[in-house]
């Protein structure tokens, strides 16, 4: 086992699959010129109304941190039909001349700051670029190492995301992965738009459909049919690849849901603006203490050095026998300063909806 995967472990655990790097300067210290805002454009975007939304989940089979469901008051937004693609991306990159985390060099002093103290420092060669790439084990393998699957590839990153011999060649309009919360948001402030909230989110991915299993119904394949890209088979060493894709997917692969928002379930995780909290919704009922003002608004006892933000709708390796984080309701805590291959996002506009003609 190298070096990364070695702290990879120390860090992520089940929860939390992400390479750790950070830049030399905030998104905001990087918002130049280059990035000024656009006037930003509902074009693609679908408007969801505001309410009241039963967030989280009282199902036997839920995680703990979805627990207790509680109701929640949502003002309305519009939300981007689909996931970020590659081509939206790179013209941003054009615009800009913006780097992503994944095409910097690791800094060590922020990621020990996520470490167990004394942990040895890495060498140069492990603190260049890179990210961490789902690769597929030859052979069934233990659940409980998840270093069987992860792997620190230099050199991947959001135009290569297997590594430097892979290229965005067929997939321009699949979702833009390795990305981390920081790039998100520069990508944010020159569209004009935001990262969405968990509670928008869910809302969002729900499509009106309280109270439900899924984004579409109780059925996870209802009368044979896959509604969602994820993982068919024995995870992680066979995608059967039934829903006809092993990967990610071109976004609208899939039906929209009844507010018409693409692929807000599977292909890749969504990046949110919340700090991650397992015990959120516990909170939010009342039945454990809030966390004061002032404390680390991040709360994971499974990786407590971490600094993580909220990541909602499960991915293409989501798996019957390993995670059923395909549900609305799933919640997991990304690395702030993080990006996978399994990780991505989509943007939100305040508003008021249009009004229809006539």
């Amino acid at each position: 086992m190298n070096n990364w995967n070695r702290l990879f472990l120390y860090g992520l655990l089940f929860a939390c699959f992400g390479c750790i790097s950070k830049a030399s300067e905030s998104p905001k210290e990087q918002k130049n010129s280059a990035l000024t805002a656009q006037v930003a454009s509902k074009a693609n975007m679908v408007w969801i109304p505001g309410g009241e939304l039963i967030m989280g989940s009282d199902d036997s089979n839920a995680y703990a941190a979805e627990k207790p469901a509680v109701q929640v008051t949502v003002t309305g937004f519009w939300i981007e039909t689909t996931e970020v693609t590659n081509s939206q991306f790179q013209k941003f990159v054009e615009d800009t001349g913006y780097k992503t985390v994944a095409e910097r060099p690791v800094n060590w002093e922020e990621l020990k700051k996520q470490l167990p103290p004394n942990t040895p420092k890495l060498s140069e060669e492990d603190l260049s670029p890179g990210s961490m790439v789902f690769i597929a084990p030859s052979r069934p393998v233990s659940l409980n190492d998840i270093s069987a699957w992860w792997q620190w590839v230099k050199g991947a990153n959001w135009r290569h995301p297997e590594g430097p011999d892979s290229d965005l060649v067929g997939r321009e309009n699949h979702p833009v992965v390795h990305i981390a919360y920081e790039d998100a948001l520069a990508y944010a402030d020159w569209a004009g738009k935001r990262l969405p909230t968990e509670a928008e989110w869910e809302l969002a991915a729900r499509g009106g459909l309280q109270g439900k299993k899924f984004a579409w119904g109780d059925e996870f394949a209802p009368e044979g049919s896959y509604l969602a890209n994820t993982f068919q088979g024995i995870f992680p060493s066979k995608d059967e690849g039934m829903d006809g894709f092993s990967s990610t997917a071109p976004v609208q692969s899939f039906p929209p849901n009844a507010y018409g928002a693409y692929d807000m379930i599977g292909n890749v995780w969504e990046l949110t603006s919340d700090w991650y909290d397992a015990l959120k919704h516990a909170r939010t009922a009342g039945k454990v203490a809030k966390l004061d003002v002032g404390m680390n608004p991040c709360y994971n006892p499974s990786n407590p050095y971490a600094m993580e933000r909220v990541i909602k709708g499960g991915s293409f390796l989501c798996a019957s026998n390993y995670c059923t984080n395909y549900r609305p309701a799933a919640r997991q805590g990304q690395a702030y300063d993080s990006g996978t291959s399994n990780v991505g996002f989509r943007l939100v506009l305040d508003g008021k909806p249009t009004r229809k003609k006539g």
